[in-house]
């Protein structure tokens, strides 16, 4: 009997460097790998959305369009795909049908063909219109469940939202795992009930983090229970908060009945790349290699390392583990949300703030709106004292709709006011890069024309620190790299050793 054939999702042009390196890995650190990637037999390459879109315009001085019409390129026998946030595309609010729209139909024409969709509330409402604009365009549309735990999350409830997805058109489902929570046994129980409701020909692909420590175990179950694609990461871009590897996922299903038919030479030479390249970036590499309290906390590692941000601004370094054991209690008062983006971001700042200033002193905008219903409708209740406290405190009064029937056209405005910013080029996409982050966009602009920034260090600067470690000198040649804000812009400046 012929084994099963497992599809693979190559992570390392786009999650695994923004889960390890601050998604601060420049393009012209990818392409040489491309071509191996493009012919080493994966299901499809990720490579663009999630925060790439922004990282490149914030501290890359890259065009993110640019950059998908260039792996369209460099790939062509590939599936490039993407991550979505539904509503949110790959801003921070909701946006107006017509912006959905404009954005999913430019992202296929430059390149894209699957389109993962997700909500971070997991509101069907905040999908809809996502899921029929990719359709439209004749791609694939995977829909998405945001994989959390808390005690009014069941398989019942995640198989309830396959079904609302496939009922959307849904060309597969995606479960996203997006801190590493998801243990052999519940992957392999959700799984194996929608196989059985729905059907054995739905494609279910399957997204691990690896922060945790048990998720390689959490790919091999999803396999037996009917897995058909699962995410992984080029061995020297993968684990700590990242994803497993690509390598030892294909030698795990050696003589198990199922196979990844991978070129795994060209899989060696794409690791050998990455290798090389990773050093560069070791100042933004996250400190995490395993990490198990997240069973409790459930805080994906771009979170953390932002609370862990906000409290060194405020001088709070010391509270890390205050606002840890708060985050469970700031989750569960706002209904339970999954923690993903922008939700991991709000729930994060709040019991920053709850630390800092006395529980829902002080209460972030973005929260409010949260548990006021401005993002969408969480599985579980919001607490209602909460969600008065939101309302004494912004004067805001609670919705129940879908949030997106709140906002007036916007695409026309949006034109305008592109269209009259210096540096603008007068296409659609130059408007969706400013719908997307107006203030970093209006710098972008201005600055393009002058070429994409690397801001990792050069291999010269990589040998010498290395040789300087080794023999126990100092390196007075290794620039120190600061983040500055200025004028809406973040820029990563790099300051010579004294």
């Amino acid at each position: 009997m012929k084994p099963k054939i497992i599809g693979v999702t190559e992570l390392a042009l786009r999650d695994a460097h923004q889960s390890l390196l601050a998604t601060r890995m420049a393009l012209e650190d990818m392409v040489e790998a491309c071509e191996d990637i493009d012919k080493a037999g994966y299901w499809s390459v990720e490579c663009w959305g999630g925060a790439t879109f922004d990282a490149c315009i914030r501290f890359l001085n890259e065009d993110p369009w640019v950059r998908l019409r260039t792996f369209r390129e460099l790939m062509p026998n590939s599936r490039l795909q993407m991550l979505l946030r539904g509503q949110n595309l790959l801003g921070y609010r909701h946006y107006e049908d017509m912006v959905v729209d404009k954005f999913v139909e430019k992202s296929a024409e430059n390149g894209m063909d699957v389109f993962r969709v997700f909500d971070a509330l997991n509101d069907p409402r905040n999908l809809e219109r996502a899921m029929k604009a990719v359709i439209k365009t004749g791609k694939h549309a995977q829909g998405t469940i945001c994989y959390t735990i808390s005690p009014v999350h069941t398989v019942e409830g995640y198989l309830k939202l396959a079904g609302r997805l496939i009922d959307m058109g849904a060309h597969s489902i995606a479960i996203k795992d997006m801190a590493a929570i998801l243990r052999p046994q519940p992957a392999h129980d959700i799984i194996c009930a929608i196989k059985e409701t729905y059907g054995e020909d739905i494609q279910i692909n399957v997204h691990c983090h690896s922060t945790t420590g048990v998720t390689m175990a959490t790919l091999f179950s999803a396999i037996q229970a009917g897995a058909d694609v699962v995410d992984t990461a080029i061995s020297s871009m993968s684990l700590g908060p990242g994803h497993n590897p690509t390598g030892s996922l294909f030698h795990m299903l050696e003589g198990t009945g199922y196979h990844a038919e991978l070129d795994m030479v060209r899989l060696g030479r794409v690791r050998d790349h990455f290798a090389k390249i990773r050093p560069r970036y070791a100042e933004f590499e996250s400190p995490t290699l395993v990490e198990s309290g997240i069973f409790r906390s459930q805080i994906p590692g771009g979170m953390l390392s932002n609370m862990e941000s906000q409290l060194r601004m405020q001088g709070a370094a010391d509270k890390r583990a205050e606002v840890m054991a708060e985050v469970p209690i700031v989750k569960a008062d706002a209904g339970h949300p999954p923690l993903v983006t922008p939700t991991s971001q709000i729930v994060g700042s709040q019991a920053v703030f709850n630390v800092l200033f006395g529980r829902y002193e002080k209460m972030t905008a973005e929260f409010a709106d949260l548990v006021l219903g401005y993002y969408g409708r969480t599985h579980g209740e919001v607490n209602p004292e909460v969600a008065k406290i939101a309302e004494e405190q912004t004067g805001k009064k609670p919705i129940h709709d879908r949030p997106a029937d709140h906002l007036e056209p916007e695409w026309d405005q949006l034109v305008t006011e592109a269209h009259a910013l210096e540096g603008n080029d007068g296409t659609d996409e130059d408007v969706l890069t400013y719908a997307m982050f107006p203030a970093v966009a209006t710098e972008f602009f201005k600055t393009r024309a002058k070429g994409p920034i690397n801001v990792g260090k050069s291999a010269a600067q990589v040998k010498a620190e290395e040789e300087a470690r080794l023999t126990g000198e100092t390196t007075p040649t290794a620039p120190i790299t600061y983040n500055v804000r200025m004028g809406g812009r973040t820029l990563a400046v790099k300051v010579e050793r004294a």
